[in-house]
This record gives structure tokens, C-alpha cells and sequence, in this order.
């Protein structure tokens, strides 16, 4: 179980931390070829690969070829790392395209139910791809670039839907809570399914605003 902090520790979010440059008189010192970018995305590739229960440090450097001690030039420890790594895989997010590609031959999906569709779909898609990606959610604040990106694209369908005061807030809660519910059953939940809950849901939302 991936906790926040371990026990007794008290940390702060990777993206509430200004980390220092590296000191110039120790800059040759640092690992030639590796970035923080390239950690990261070896990160997403071995979570993928491997789970987070096998996830460490130590397997990370093996992949890269270098040493467990040279990563901490760049994270200051696993828990950033894995805060990294949840937000870069939710860049993966196609956010603002339409539920239905040009020709699909489908029927049009427009406004915020369409919109919504297409974020729900899309979430889904990553959660998919990426099954460690509740679990971190769960586990961290979840703020990075990407994470929020999500927030506000989510935040204006819901703004969409015309939903004032209360109504508004219970259908923005009512989405988080399908969205983040279906993680841990993505993979055993048939796509069409999740698409008829996603439509029962959206339909209810659509009821509220006409009422």
C-alpha cells in the first residue's frame, strides 16, 4: 500500500517544492545522460511493466543503467518520483477533442454531454493503460500540471450544464465519484457497461438542468 508519507515522516507535495540547481562545483559530479524527464518516463514504463508493489528504486536504476544514488539528483525521494510519474501519465489525457472522430460514421456527441463523454472515456482509457494510477491518486494531492489540466477541463463541462449552487456541486461530486470509482474495476467492467452508467449519469445531470 502506497501511503503519502511513511510513518512518522511529514512531507510536501513535489509540486509545492522549488528544488535547488545543482551547485556548480558538483555538476561534474552528476550522472552523464540522465534528466528528469528520462527518470520519469522510466518510472511510467516500469510501473507499467512491473505493478507498484515491485516498484523501486533500486529496479529503476538497474533499467537505466546506473546507480540507485544517482537518481537522488534529481528526486529527492521515491515518493516525488511516483508523484511525477501519476501526472506525467495523465498527460496521456486527450483533453478538448470530440467523443466521436470526424467520419466515425456515429452520431454527432456535442455540447457537455459529448464533452463529458469524452474526458469519461479518455480517464477510463489512462486508468487502463496505467492501473497504478488510482491507487497514487488516492495517495497523493495530485496537483501537478497535468492533474489540473483535467480539473479545469472538467470544471468548465460542468460549468456547461447551466447547474447553479447545491445542484451544481452534487452533479461536479456525482462525476468525480464515477469517474474515480470505476478505477479499480476499469479492467473488469466492459467498456459498454461503463458507457451505459456514464449515460445514466449523464442523463440524470441533464434532468437537473432542465428542471
Amino acid at each position: 500500500m502506497v501511503t503519502a508519507a511513511d510513518p512518522g515522516e511529514t512531507r510536501t507535495s513535489v509540486w509545492l517544492v522549488a528544488r535547488p540547481t545543482t551547485p556548480g562545483r558538483r555538476r561534474t559530479e552528476a550522472p552523464s545522460g540522465l534528466d528528469r524527464e528520462r527518470i520519469t518516463a522510466a518510472t511510467v514504463r516500469l510501473l507499467d511493466a512491473e505493478g507498484l508493489a515491485r516498484f523501486s528504486m533500486r529496479r529503476l536504476a538497474a533499467g537505466l543503467g546506473v546507480t540507485a544514488m544517482s537518481l537522488y539528483w534529481y528526486v529527492d525521494t521515491k515518493h516525488d518520483l511516483l508523484e511525477l510519474a501519476l501526472d506525467r501519465a495523465l498527460g496521456e489525457l486527450a483533453l478538448g477533442e470530440p467523443a466521436l472522430p470526424a467520419g466515425s460514421g456515429g452520431p454527432a456527441e456535442t455540447g457537455w454531454p459529448g464533452g463529458l463523454k469524452c474526458l469519461a472515456r479518455e480517464y477510463r482509457r489512462v486508468l487502463a493503460d496505467h492501473p497504478w494510477v488510482p491507487p497514487l491518486s488516492a495517495a497523493y494531492p495530485n496537483i501537478g500540471p497535468h492533474a489540473r489540466a483535467f480539473d479545469t477541463a472538467l470544471q468548465r463541462l460542468i460549468d456547461a450544464t447551466g447547474l447553479v449552487g447545491a445542484t451544481r456541486t452534487g452533479a461536479q461530486l456525482a462525476v468525480r465519484q464515477f469517474l474515480h470509482g470505476c478505477g479499480g474495476a476499469v479492467r473488469r467492467t466492459p467498456e459498454g457497461d461503463f458507457c451505459l452508467a456514464l449515460d445514466v449519469l449523464i442523463a440524470g445531470i441533464e434532468a437537473k438542468a432542465t428542471a
